[in-house]
């Protein structure tokens, strides 16, 4: 949606015509048929079609015999010119890793992106819990217990926006009612963490804490997933484990880091005084 939303405001240009065509593509979308670049650029089909023919012929794009677009080879020649900066994923991976080792669950890292959380990292093995994320994709902020760290230390603007909205409902437990969800929130600012259980996905439970950047500001999330039966015994002795990974990967930040170009910032995290009481 945000796609679309920038091309029309800055579809009056070429450059940015052909930018909103290749960042229709991304890891939950990476191959598009004529129509589905149309819909998520917004632009005319006619213009898709023109710059993305002329994209083929560059070598940017790959199309397929049956007509599906993907992302071409002088892409990726090009993206590996780009310089490697130290990431927040680089930062994390170590003490992702130290975690999975130590629990053997899923651990999530994830950063606010609009209205939603956006993975950025993910470890797990055969042991385990089977849940519905990969590393690219986005998931709801109510619902996860990286979404609340993430809702909880928003911009007031945003959590309003999310509280007044019609919240889906993905299992029984799922918080949905305003008031509920800000007592919710209000835990998770003075408790440090977030507890979720079964309100995204039933059979699954998740510990998450903040990660802080250099100006002490909530720049994303870290959990860990487990399954239910096994959330009292595995989550509540993984809690100081994961409050330190958290709070190394935080000081490791402070020196300073480049953000994640998967978060577009547009509703960034910010300080205490921005938040809903």
């Amino acid at each position: 949606m945000s796609t679309l939303r920038d091309a029309r405001k800055a579809g009056r240009t070429v450059s940015s015509r052909v930018f909103a065509v290749l960042g229709a593509f991304s890891h939950d979308r990476p191959a598009l048929r004529l129509v589905d670049l149309t819909a998520v650029t917004g632009l005319p089909v006619s213009t898709v079609h023109r710059i993305a023919t002329e994209l083929v012929e560059l070598g940017a794009l790959k199309k397929d015999r049956d007509g599906t677009y993907r992302i071409g080879l002088r892409m990726w020649k090009l993206g590996s010119l780009c310089p490697q900066p130290r990431t927040l994923r680089d930062v994390s991976l170590p003490y992702i890793h130290d975690l999975y080792e130590a629990t053997g669950e899923n651990v999530h890292l994830a950063v606010l992106d609009g209205y939603e959380a956006l993975y950025v990292e993910r470890m797990w093995g055969p042991r385990s819990v089977d849940v519905a994320t990969r590393v690219g994709w986005r998931r709801p902020l109510h619902a996860t217990g990286v979404g609340k760290v993430l809702l909880a230390h928003a911009p007031r603007e945003l959590q309003q926006a999310v509280l007044a909205s019609e919240l889906k409902r993905y299992t029984p437990h799922t918080i949905v009612m305003p008031g509920l969800l800000m007592r919710a929130l209000q835990e998770v600012r003075e408790t440090g963490i977030a507890r979720c259980s079964e309100e995204l996905t039933l059979g699954t439970a998740s510990v998450a804490v903040p990660i802080h950047g250099p100006d002490r500001r909530v720049v994303a999330a870290l959990s860990v997933v487990s399954h239910t039966v096994a959330r009292s015994r595995s989550l509540s002795a993984v809690e100081p484990a994961l409050r330190l990974a958290a709070k190394s990967i935080s000081r490791e930040l402070a020196n300073g880091y480049a953000s994640e170009p998967e978060a577009t910032g547009s509703t960034g995290s910010v300080g205490a005084d921005d938040r809903l009481a």
